[in-house]
């Protein structure tokens, strides 16, 4: 037999999706490509590893024993790589961070010094609402998350990387008071929120409970840019962190609308669990996190 390691790793991409198309999509290859590399693999063997059944790929008994293999096989390939790498000097190895939705403005620039200095780190961000964040950290699937509201019930550590503050924001042309707005005066605009389970969501009507605000009108959008482009277009208001917001604001597109008790200030935070047995990469990300993330706020963050 003649297999390739490449040809294992899209064989995995099939047995996941089930599909060429999405096999080629997920592995950045055309589908002749995909086809072409699943029909050399089944060459070697006289037993399927597929079957298409109306128009639906299925995968053979036979297919899900190579694929078990090949997940071994590909893993030992890693192992054989870093073992490589290590013996060069060279930092190796992978880290995820599940990253909740608005901190894909955040994270960027925190990895980028370090991607630059270990070029053979590999990084898989996933960036989601708060609920899928915290089930992935219960679940362990994931080493790191950056959130901004630290759940109470799973024993974690923490680097607190930077504030994170949400305003009143409103269209360019929506009439600024003369002076700061009370928070019931809120209860008058027609607000925008974000989707349930969102640590947005959960901020702002925190701030409207308190301040015993009756929402009379209200607008639910499922992602922070949703919710920026529907107050650009002047649908109504929203309670906002300030990170996703800076291009609109120094653009004039967007403004903040002075209001008593905002900004809401919250932190960053890259959370992990407490018993969680870190990688020497792991390491090697929170110690440059800790050296560097002040330079990083002063470059990027300093408005």
């Amino acid at each position: 037999m003649h297999y390739t390691l490449h040809q294992l790793k899209i064989f995995l991409q099939i047995h996941k999706h089930k599909s060429i198309t999405k096999a080629a999509d997920e592995l950045c290859l055309t589908q002749p490509a995909v086809s072409i590399q699943l029909k050399k693999l089944q060459d070697q063997f006289e037993v399927p590893l597929t079957e298409v059944i109306g128009r639906q790929l299925y995968v053979t008994d036979f297919g899900e024993k190579i694929a078990e293999v090949s997940n071994r096989i590909l893993e030992e390939a890693d192992v054989i790589r870093t073992t490589l790498n290590e013996y060069k000097g060279l930092l190796v190895g992978k880290i995820s961070i599940s990253v909740v939705s608005t901190g894909k403005y955040v994270i960027p620039y925190f990895l980028t010094q370090f991607i630059k200095e270990h070029p053979e780190v590999e990084f898989t961000i996933d960036v989601t609402n708060k609920s899928k964040v915290l089930k992935s950290l219960t679940r362990n699937t994931t080493d790191f998350c950056l959130v901004s509201v630290l759940p109470t019930d799973i024993p974690l550590e923490k680097i607190e990387l930077m504030d994170n503050k949400l305003y009143l924001i409103g269209h360019k042309e929506a009439t600024t008071p003369s002076k700061q707005l009370s928070s019931t005066d809120l209860g008058d605009l027609p607000l925008i929120f974000r989707e349930e389970g969102s640590a947005t969501r959960t901020a702002m009507e925190t701030f409207l409970t308190v301040n015993q605000v009756k929402v009379n009108k209200s607008l639910e959008l499922v992602s922070n840019e949703a919710v920026k482009q529907a107050v650009n277009a002047g649908l109504g208001y929203s309670i906002m962190p300030l990170i996703g917001l800076r291009n609109e604001l120094k653009s004039g597109d967007l403004k903040i609308i002075p209001t008593n008790g905002l900004p809401i200030i919250t932190s960053w935070n890259l959370v992990y669990n407490r018993d969680k047995k870190l990688s020497p990469v792991a390491k090697a990300f929170l110690k440059h996190l800790k050296d560097t993330k002040e330079d990083i706020i002063k470059k990027h963050f300093d408005y």
